[in-house]
């Protein structure tokens, strides 16, 4: 009498939660990276003070607490606006160290003049750190824009 129509499963939602939750911990995971090593380094750098209030190692420390921030943020949140803010702080970190590691621009504003034109542990690894933050953090706001757009990333 009745044709019983049968229907597939809903898709479930574990591989998308878990993409995103796998760019969530990997970005923080990343900053506090960055952190760690900007609050580490700020003592050697408190003598640089330019002509603003600020010295370079200020600067690290604020660095190191806005990098803390955020990566608490992205676990407690995975709202698009903690991935932009997410992306602002590593991107500006990153852009930092490439900028004063490759040109001199001398003092910035109330900024000391931090160029320094070699490469060491630390800033290495606090520079690819940055990379690979700006790198998840953009792939965690693409992620949210689709998902807030019901389209699946992973299907």
């Amino acid at each position: 009498m009745y044709d019983v129509i049968e229907h597939a499963p809903p898709p479930t939602r574990t591989r998308p939660r878990l993409a995103a939750w796998t760019l969530r911990i990997v970005t923080a995971a990343a900053l506090s990276v960055d952190a760690f090593v900007h609050n580490d380094l700020a003592s050697r750098y408190d003598a640089n003070q330019g002509t603003g209030p600020v010295s370079q190692g200020d600067l690290f420390r604020i660095e190191a607490v806005a990098s803390v921030v955020v990566a608490l943020a992205l676990l407690i949140s995975g709202r698009w606006f903690v991935w932009v803010v997410a992306l602002l702080v590593a991107a500006s970190a990153v852009g930092a160290v490439l900028l004063y590691r490759y040109h001199d621009p001398g003092e910035l504003g109330p900024m000391p003049d931090m160029y320094e034109p070699l490469w060491f542990r630390e800033k290495t690894v606090a520079a690819i750190a940055e990379g690979i933050a700006v790198v998840t953090a953009t792939l965690g706001l693409w992620e949210r824009w689709w998902r807030s757009r019901g389209v699946s990333t992973l299907s």
